[in-house]
């Protein structure tokens, strides 16, 4: 590949805060002069491109995506401002995102951990509990570092939601992960589960809608994160009123935790506990939404300047990339205002870079 054209920016760092010029040169990040760079800012606020932290490339809302929706789905997410995706399990091999240089980054979990008849039906792999240990050993080599385990769902003979695996299980099981050098990411809606997978020392709670007051404390001294998915917990009445008929105190119990979601969410933050952006786009909802997670997280009650830092650079060094520093990734986002101070400014951004190339 040729080298690419030298560019120049100028404006406020974030989240240094400084205004100063910076150059792009072949895919990097330098602010060291470079004679003859075409100019593509002057202006604004210069963020490390923003993170969705949990989103499914390859899971549409008509089943499985190809190739080509896939691409699409990853069009949708990097034209939103959204640069760094991690994909929280996918039924198909989406590794062909990863090859497209016109595409954000994709950090994979490889496919769902579950156990038959308790997850949707197909997405996962389906094992028991005497087989869990293996599988994220399977999955663990397929993934980018994250295994994902469906740890809580509906119980048809309880007729509620309930813990899939055993704490034992569980704790072996993330154990390995770890001497694997794996992260382990967990769905969990309810309550039930979450002391069993804490205990057992998980990487990040996704949803977290079960995340009561007294948990709080161990959570964040473990620095286990929260990716809570606002946006998709939203779905949770219509999710209810489907199977109120059937199951009615599962839909009770997913109204209440509906509606004490904003409430537990603030009080996590409150905790100290690291809160990350993901919309859990694919399946329910579509691809592009990181700014309306971002408004949801403000509009519970989290500060706004906090919210942008874990969309943006607290997200990316938590998953292993640096920020806008020397040498560093050029995969920033241009802003005409600062979105710490107003929100309305992420619908335009101004220039969207993507590995040194301007993609808007």
């Amino acid at each position: 590949m040729p080298d690419q054209e030298a560019l120049h920016l100028r404006g406020v760092f974030l989240p240094e805060e400084r205004e100063r010029d910076a150059w792009i040169v072949d895919g990097r990040l330098t602010f060291e002069p470079v004679r003859n760079a075409h100019t593509i800012a002057d202006r604004g606020w210069v963020l490390p491109g923003l993170v969705d932290a949990h989103c499914h490339i390859g899971l549409s809302m008509d089943g499985w995506a190809e190739p080509d929706e896939q691409a699409e789905q990853a069009i949708l997410n990097r034209d939103a401002g959204a640069l760094l995706l991690r994909d929280a399990g996918s039924p198909v091999d989406n590794t062909g995102v990863q090859r497209r240089e016109d595409l954000p980054r994709l950090v994979r979990a490889a496919r769902h951990i579950a156990r038959p008849r308790r997850y949707i039906r197909h997405l996962g792999i389906e094992v028991e509990p005497e087989d869990l240990v293996t599988e994220v050993e399977k999955q663990a080599a397929l993934g980018d570092g994250w295994i994902k385990l469906a740890a809580d769902w509906i119980d048809r003979s309880a007729g509620d939601l309930m813990p899939v695996w055993p704490d034992d299980v569980l704790a072996t099981a993330i154990g390995r992960a770890h001497e694997l050098g794996v992260r382990v990411a967990a769905h969990v809606f309810g309550e039930d589960a979450l002391p069993g997978l804490i205990r057992a020392g998980l990487d990040s709670i996704e949803h977290g809608t079960g995340i009561t007051d007294d948990l709080l404390d161990e959570v964040a001294r473990r620095g286990i994160a929260v990716v809570p998915t606002l946006i998709n917990i939203d779905t949770f009445p219509r999710i209810a009123a489907s199977g109120a008929e059937k199951f009615p105190a599962y839909a009770a119990h997913m109204n209440a935790l509906y509606a004490t979601s904003r409430e537990r969410i603030r009080h996590a933050y409150e905790a100290g506990v690291p809160i990350y952006t993901g919309t859990d786009a694919g399946g329910s909802l579509p691809h592009g939404l990181i700014r309306d997670e971002i408004a949801a997280l403000v509009g519970a009650g989290i500060p706004q300047a906090e919210v942008i830092a874990q969309a943006s650079w607290r997200a990316r060094e938590w998953l292993g990339f640096e920020g806008l520093v020397e040498g560093a990734l050029a995969d920033l986002v241009v802003y005409d205002a600062d979105p710490r101070t107003d929100l309305d400014t992420l619908a335009a951004p101004c220039r969207i870079v993507l590995r040194g190339i301007v993609r808007g």
